[in-house]
């Protein structure tokens, strides 16, 4: 496995792995249209406003995550998907990531992660908890951070 910057040649895997990930596994009504991001990665994520990496077995996107930057050393994660085939210990293809993502944001000089997510991923409530997340109240939320529509639980670290 070999993690990237996001490279526009993988545009169309991306969006096919998020929204397969979001509507056939997990049920959740949304679509491209309802993710202005997944459509237009390098307005959202890239510079001043964050970053986008990949997950590459070969030339297949097997995993994606994002990071949006927020006021006052606060990031927020977007976009962690990680292809069914490629997730747990043997791959490691969502730790890759977020390690990745956490080490880029130390370096960047930014002290706190949050993200939200829905209810319905159990798994990756225990995997973010895993990985020294907490889970905190929507009020405890950065008035910046931009809740999404499918949102219900929400976790946030501190960077040492």
């Amino acid at each position: 496995m070999e993690i990237k910057s996001y490279q526009a040649e993988y545009q169309k895997q991306i969006t096919q792995l998020v929204l397969g990930i979001q509507q056939e596994e997990f049920g959740v009504e949304i679509t491209l249209s309802d993710q202005p991001d997944l459509a237009d990665i390098p307005s959202y994520y890239s510079g001043a406003k964050g970053h986008f990496w990949i997950a590459l077995e070969g030339n297949k996107v097997i995993g994606t995550i994002a990071v949006i930057f927020l006021s006052d050393g606060n990031v927020a994660i977007r976009k962690l998907f990680t292809d069914p085939l490629y997730r747990g210990k043997k791959y490691q293809t969502g730790l890759g990531l977020l390690q990745t993502l956490e080490k880029f944001c130390a370096e960047q000089g930014k002290t706190r992660i949050y993200l939200g997510t829905t209810a319905l991923f159990k798994a990756a409530h225990r995997f973010y908890e895993k990985n020294g997340y907490e889970e905190i109240n929507q009020a405890d939320l950065p008035v910046d951070f931009d809740v999404m529509a499918v949102d219900s639980k929400f976790y946030r670290k501190n960077l040492n």
